[in-house]
């Protein structure tokens, strides 16, 4: 008895050293979000100047032409943008006050994102397509007009704005284009926000990409 009592003291000295030796679990709130990694990733991916496009910087002011049409927008003093070549850098500044530090942090990816979306609508452009259904339900523009059939006691009138471009085809399908992205998404939602598509008949104005949960109408007893 006195040897297995030596030996279950020596085994649970052996287990008490081991665990004497593993790490220290980590302070949780010390590891970096996955979300703020990828920004930082978003934020310093270059943005390519495609030919026929011209770049201007003054300071946080940025101009970008091309075919397409001509943006501009002064940015937030957190990041500078430098041209490189043929490329775009957004760098994120260093700042003594860390709050601004993590203000600059999280605004690295998004100033990004809006410098590129100028260069890629200066150059190429955006679309949004719109479908109207609904029985009677028709488009038409004039001028700077779109007017609109959904079936109210008269006809909806929009005002398009000037970098906005509409066509109709067959007389139900909007073809929205804009070089200014923010332009563009607002108009766009405008015009679905007169009659969104509702889920039992599915009627109204969708985007031709958009998916709409039908729910079926109750069932008389």
């Amino acid at each position: 008895m006195t040897h297995m009592h030596c030996m279950h003291s020596s085994f649970n000295g052996r287990v008490g050293a081991f665990r004497q030796q593993q790490p220290r679990p980590q302070n949780l709130r010390s590891v970096t979000p996955v979300t703020e990694c990828k920004e930082s990733r978003i934020g310093k991916a270059p943005v390519p100047i495609p030919a026929g496009v011209t770049v201007t910087i003054k300071g946080s002011h940025l101009t970008v032409k091309g075919p397409k049409g001509q943006l501009e927008r002064t940015f937030p003093d957190l990041c500078d943008i430098v041209q490189e070549d043929n490329s775009l850098k957004v760098v994120k500044r260093a700042f003594s006050d860390p709050s601004k530090n993590r203000k600059a942090y999280a605004q690295h990816g998004l100033i990004r994102s809006l410098a590129n979306g100028m260069v890629v609508g200066a150059s190429e452009g955006f679309a949004k397509d719109l479908q109207l259904i609904g029985v009677g339900y028709r488009g038409a523009v004039a001028g700077n007009k779109l007017t609109m059939n959904l079936g109210f006691s008269h006809p909806v009138e929009m005002e398009i704005p000037q970098d906005v471009e509409v066509k109709v085809t067959r007389n139900t399908f909007l073809n929205i284009s804009s070089y200014n992205k923010e332009s563009l998404g607002d108009f766009a939602a405008a015009v679905r926000a007169w009659r969104p598509p509702e889920p039992y008949k599915g009627k109204g104005i969708r985007y031709t990409d958009e998916v709409v949960r039908r729910k079926e109408g109750k069932r008389g007893k």
